[in-house]
């Protein structure tokens, strides 16, 4: 079974969503996210509104909780993909020959940090989840597959 790390600065929002679609997309491949720290508004949560988007589509994040990137250095990975903006500098060291990319994807608090509704932030992290989706569906596999 591979094993893939999806890593983020906060694991409050990409890199849980990535773990979603990926748990839900194949199975067969041992998901897990991470972030580099600790959100400071979700703590060892992930953002609600990126829980209410994957909902949305389907994936629920109900059970997932934020986890720090030092925790999982024991793991061996296959694939470490940074997903959000500085994750891929700030990334700890892991151990063994993991492939690492950097797919860097918006920020959906960010973008929506003007919206004075949930309904006006949702469209945000929808489409930030619906890329997610779409790197997971079609890329991961390549990625994961024997050079």
């Amino acid at each position: 079974m591979k094993r893939v790390l999806f890593l983020c600065t906060g694991n409050s929002c990409r890199s849980q969503m990535a773990e979603g679609w990926c748990r839900r997309l194949h199975p067969s491949v041992e998901a897990h996210s991470a972030g580099t720290k600790l959100h400071p508004e979700f703590e060892r949560g992930v953002n609600p509104l990126a829980a209410v988007a994957m909902r949305r589509a389907g994936v629920d994040l109900s059970s997932h909780h934020a986890k720090l990137a030092s925790d999982l250095t024991q793991l061996p990975f296959d694939l470490i993909v940074s997903v959000c903006g500085k994750a891929d500098q700030a990334c700890p060291a892991f151990p063994g020959p993991a492939k690492r990319v950097h797919v860097p994807f918006d920020d959906p608090p960010a973008l929506a940090a003007g919206a004075r509704s949930e309904a006006e932030a949702l469209p945000h992290y929808e489409r930030v989840r619906d890329e997610i989706r779409d790197f997971v569906r079609d890329e991961l596999p390549k990625l994961l597959a024997p050079a």
